[in-house]
């Protein structure tokens, strides 16, 4: 399934796990009714309300829209995998240092 077919699947199911319907979910964010239905054939919503959204269900925007599978995933994770084993344990001197030196 291509990343723009993701958006409409991810957002039924975390509707569904939320236990609301698509009507309650467009009622606490202000939207139109039927607005999210609208997203079924394809369609990607805009960036603020692709950000609205993720922000609601508490996940990110690239995990509605299928770039990722981690719908938890800050970013920070993703930088930590791009680095070296060298690199990585300098990160975790500074982050230890760091947690020292705060107490």
């Amino acid at each position: 399934m291509a990343e723009n077919q993701l958006f409409y699947p991810r957002l039924e199911e975390l509707i569904r796990i939320s236990k609301k319907s698509f009507n309650q979910v467009e009622r606490d964010l202000g939207y139109p009714r039927n607005a999210l239905h609208n997203y079924k054939n394809g369609v990607e919503p805009s960036g603020i309300r692709l950000i609205e959204l993720s922000h609601y269900f508490g996940v990110t925007p690239e995990y509605l829209l299928g770039i990722n599978n981690d719908p938890k995933n800050n970013g920070t994770r993703i930088i930590f995998e791009s680095l070296n084993d060298y690199q990585k344990k300098d990160l975790c001197i500074i982050c230890q240092e760091w947690l020292l030196s705060s107490k």
